[in-house]
């Protein structure tokens, strides 16, 4: 029963994947946790421990924890809530190496057990979504109660090339782009993710964050992430609740296909959303 509602609870998640950036609710706490190799990860807490699990929510590429803030805001009454900023990302330190899913999900690991959680559901937006398929693949899912895989199919590495060559060459193509106009990329990155209106949100900000984390460390994460480690084996250890979302006009190779696709005859329990 709580798995199945785990898997409910990040269902809900997505209903409104983007919220409000800007002054923090009193519910949401800022704090900072210094890992073991001196990196300060930043995060934002709402609600308390219980016996429910807590929710884990990573932000996307370069973006800051607060834009999960109507989630925690929402799903912290009778559970912790945590968001990330990730190592390199927003109020995070930057750091010159360890920008891989890889270390990320450790640093995941390490800040749970900081935190005492023994039990989460494990919710990665776009490509930090590979974080989550880099924790299950390392660590298993022992101490997940559930995973969400948002807007992204998990990377199956070096072979990404051939076998999705239009996007992988689009994607290789705007590089360019971000390294010699990071600014306006980054500013263009931030807008486009948003399908309607928000004039809640202020924009600036979330650019302002995004450009946070240097040029040289966007490249190598985009290159980790994405065509350095083939993270699909990760799936045939996913035996928790399993969610995927993603829009129909997700350009993202064909997201809803390839994540359905992929996951679909390894996962136990897996529910496919369409925004």
């Amino acid at each position: 029963m709580k798995s199945v509602l785990s898997l409910a609870l990040a269902c809900s998640i997505m209903t409104t994947i983007v919220s409000a950036q800007g002054t923090i609710s009193p519910d949401i706490r800022a704090k900072a946790l210094t890992l073991r190799d001196g990196t300060q990860i930043h995060f934002l807490e709402a609600g308390r421990s219980s016996s429910a699990p807590a929710l884990v929510l990573i932000p996307g590429w370069t973006l800051p924890a607060s834009l999960w803030k109507e989630q925690l805001q929402k799903f912290s009454t009778n559970r912790l809530a945590i968001a990330l900023d990730p190592r390199s990302q927003s109020d995070s330190s930057k750091t010159e190496l360890g920008n891989t899913p890889e270390q990320r999900a450790r640093d995941t690991r390490e800040i749970l057990s900081m935190l005492h959680i023994s039990d989460a559901v494990l919710v990665g937006w776009s490509q930090d979504s590979q974080d989550v398929a880099a924790y299950i693949q390392q660590f298993g899912t022992s101490s997940v109660a559930g995973v969400a895989f948002v807007d992204s199919p998990i990377s199956a590495g070096p072979s990404e090339i051939e076998e999705n060559k239009e996007w992988s060459q689009r994607f290789l193509g705007m590089l360019d782009l971000y390294v010699n106009y990071p600014a306006e990329y980054s500013a263009g990155m931030v807008r486009s993710i948003f399908k309607k209106p928000h004039p809640e949100l202020n924009l600036e900000q979330v650019i302002a964050q995004s450009r946070k984390t240097p040029v040289s460390t966007g490249v190598t994460m985009l290159m980790m992430d994405i065509f350095a480690v083939d993270r699909r084996p990760a799936l045939a250890k996913l035996d928790k609740p399993t969610l995927v979302i993603a829009s129909p006009d997700s350009n993202k190779r064909s997201v809803l296909f390839t994540a359905s696709t992929r996951l679909v005859t390894v996962c136990h329990n897996l529910v496919i959303c369409q925004l």
